[in-house]
């Protein structure tokens, strides 16, 4: 009964468009006649149409995007993988019960079959894309050369001598402290044996407890800002190749000890432009999450999409300046929480 409905709902709202007017409840050409007759009287097309509008806002802006996404974004094979991907993390709360599974996805997603749950996680991953393309089209040159000057370097090649704490569970934080005391001294002797001439490569022999370098002379390879601990990363940027750190560097590993044995060239602006505006943007959906909803509505802006119903015009956007303050509202709880 509820497909039906919904199937009758997308017949009208085709009519709509082809409407007499753009009053407050503009009627359909066809409006007058009768959709349903009762021994009392009869529903008009107009009647069942103003019924089915109240509580179909999101239907609507779904065959909206529809419009504006299929084709522009057809399913390929990311797409697939996305959605599979989601679909068995569901499953994998509810296993072999099919009764319950159904009865989630009914609860949170509004649909009655898994095949009615890929047709909206597919809409929702091509809102997705769309959005990080309108977002990418947004981010300035300004922003680019300074996030290229800031945040883009060039690999660099090190070796390091690891210095472990020897922390274990159940340990009190007095134990833990003089744990980690120990290895910092440690790794303070290691760098005064270097001071005093000793090589690097017969220390990474004596000392170091990574296990995957010790017979490597200590070889990380290359590697950028990405693949290492912040404080790993910071402290190889500023060393001149040759040098050592004189300062043992902290990580969640414990101290260490870099040797820079190389650097390249950092890429191109030209070459990394595309990567960066990639990055801006998903920087800038995750501070605010509210921009996914404003970037949607001017989307469709930019489409020209108009409403031939004044009241659907106002539904659509009282329901987005809904989401957009609630999204608000969520980013400032998370910016508020993560202090």
């Amino acid at each position: 009964m509820r497909k039906k409905a919904f199937i009758y709902f997308s017949i009208l709202l085709v009519g709509c468009l082809s409407l007499t007017g753009c009053g407050k409840n503009a009627e359909l050409k066809v409006g007058k006649q009768t959709a349903v007759a009762v021994k009392n009287g009869k529903i008009t097309a107009d009647h069942l149409y103003q019924e089915l509008k109240k509580d179909s806002i999101e239907k609507l802006i779904n065959m909206i995007d529809h419009k504006l996404f299929d084709k522009e974004y057809p399913s390929d094979d990311n797409e697939k993988k996305s959605i599979d991907e989601q679909i068995e993390q569901i499953r994998s709360y509810y296993k072999d019960d099919e009764s319950s599974y159904l009865s989630a996805i009914k609860t949170y997603f509004g649909v009655e079959s898994e095949k009615e749950l890929k047709e909206t996680l597919s809409l929702e991953y091509k809102r997705g894309v769309a959005v990080d393309d309108y977002l990418q089209n947004t981010i300035k040159d300004d922003e680019i050369q300074k996030y290229y000057d800031n945040n883009v370097f060039g690999d660099i090649k090190a070796s390091h001598i690891l210095i472990s704490i020897d922390t274990k569970e159940g340990m009190s934080e007095e134990e833990k402290n003089k744990a980690k005391e120990k290895s910092l001294k440690e790794a303070k002797k290691v760098i005064k044996e270097l001071e005093e001439g000793k090589e690097f490569n017969s220390l990474v022999k004596k000392y170091s407890d990574d296990d995957a370098t010790k017979n490597k002379k200590g070889d990380l390879g290359y590697f950028n800002s990405d693949d290492m601990d912040a404080n790993f990363w910071n402290a190889a940027l500023q060393l001149k190749k040759g040098k050592y750190t004189t300062e043992p560097v902290e990580s969640s590993y414990g101290y260490h000890i870099i040797l820079k044995t190389g650097e390249k060239k950092k890429k191109s602006l030209k070459s990394a432009k595309k990567e960066i505006k990639k990055t801006l943007a998903k920087e800038k959906l995750t501070s605010d999450q509210s921009l996914y909803y404003e970037s949607l509505v001017a989307i469709r802006e930019k489409n020209k999409i108009t409403f031939g119903d004044s009241e659907l015009k106002k539904m659509y956007k009282d329901h987005m300046d809904k989401l957009i303050k609630n999204a608000k509202q969520n980013t400032n709880n998370t910016s508020t929480n993560n202090q």
